[in-house]
C-alpha cells in the first residue's frame, strides 16, 4: 500500500513537471504572437493617421481656397453695392429727366397749336409784302411762297422744320434789301412786253436796260409801272449791270431814284 502511494506521488510530480515544461514552451509563442499583433496594429494606426493627416491637409487647402473665394465674393458684393447705388442715382436722374421731357412734350403740344396759326399769318404777311414790294425776282419769290404753303400742309414735316423753312424765307427777303443783282426778264413797258436786263439795287432802285443798250428805264414805286428814263443814265446802268455780273470792279454810279409819294 505504501509503495502504491509512493508511485502515485511520483506520477503526480511527473505530471506537474510535464505541465510546467509545456507551459514554459507555450509562453514564448504567445508572447511573440502578441508583439506581432501590436506592431501590426501600430502600423495600421500609423497608416490611418497618415490618411487622416492627408484628409486634414486636403480639407485645410480646400478651406483656404473657400476662404479666398469667400473674400473675393465679398469684394464683388461690395463693388456691386457701390455700382447699384450709382445706378440708383442715375435712374433717379433719368426719372427726373423723363418727367421734365414729359412736361416739355406737353408744352410743345401747346406751342404747336399756337405756332401753326402764327406761321400761317407770317406767310400771309410775307405774301402781302412781296406783292407791295418792287417786282424783282417775281417768279422765284412766288414759287417760294407756294412751297411754304405746301410745306405747312404736309403732315410728315415737323413743326420745327416748317418754322425753319419760313424763317429762311424771311431771311432771303431781308437779304434782297442789301444786295445788288442782275438777271434777264420780260416786262411790260407801255403795254408792250420787252426782254430786258434787270438791275436791282437792294430796295433803293430797280432799273432795266434792253440788251442792245438803246433803252434804259426804271420801276416807279409811286405809279407801280416801268418807265423810260433819259440817256444820261444809259452808261451808268450798263456799268451797274457789269458790276453785278462781276465783270467790273465795284464803283460809284448814278441811278434814278423815285421819291416818296406825298400822302394826300
Amino acid at each position: 500500500m505504501k509503495n502504491h502511494n509512493q508511485k502515485l506521488k511520483h506520477l503526480s510530480q511527473a505530471a506537474a513537471l510535464a505541465g510546467l515544461v509545456v507551459t514554459l514552451a507555450v509562453a514564448p509563442v504567445q508572447a511573440a504572437t502578441t508583439l506581432s499583433d501590436i506592431f501590426q496594429v501600430a502600423g495600421q494606426t500609423n497608416q490611418a493617421a497618415k490618411r487622416s493627416q492627408a484628409k486634414i491637409d486636403a480639407l485645410t487647402e480646400e478651406t483656404r481656397k473657400l476662404l479666398s473665394e469667400y473674400k473675393t465674393v465679398l469684394k464683388e458684393i461690395e463693388g456691386l453695392k457701390v455700382y447699384n447705388r450709382q445706378l440708383e442715382k442715375q435712374i433717379a436722374n433719368q426719372e427726373e429727366e423723363m418727367a421734365a421731357l414729359s412736361d416739355s412734350i406737353d408744352k410743345v403740344t401747346v406751342i404747336e397749336r399756337q405756332i401753326t396759326p402764327l406761321m400761317l399769318r407770317m406767310i400771309d404777311g410775307l405774301e402781302q409784302f412781296v406783292a407791295l414790294d418792287m417786282p424783282f425776282f417775281t417768279k422765284e419769290r412766288a414759287d417760294r411762297l407756294d412751297r411754304l404753303r405746301e410745306t405747312m400742309d404736309r403732315a410728315d414735316v415737323a413743326v420745327s422744320e416748317k418754322f425753319s423753312v419760313l424763317f429762311r424765307a424771311y431771311q432771303t427777303e431781308n437779304e434782297y434789301g442789301r444786295t445788288m443783282n442782275t438777271y434777264g426778264d420780260t416786262i411790260v413797258i407801255n403795254g408792250t412786253e420787252r426782254k430786258v436786263d434787270i438791275l436791282q439795287l437792294g430796295r433803293v432802285a430797280l432799273m432795266y436796260q434792253t440788251p442792245d443798250g438803246e433803252e434804259t428805264g426804271m420801276y416807279n414805286k409811286n405809279t407801280r409801272e416801268w418807265e423810260q428814263v433819259g440817256n444820261e443814265y444809259q452808261a451808268s446802268v450798263r456799268q451797274g449791270i457789269r458790276m453785278a455780273r462781276q465783270q467790273a470792279t465795284l464803283d460809284m454810279f448814278s441811278v434814278p431814284v423815285t421819291g416818296a409819294e406825298v400822302a394826300q
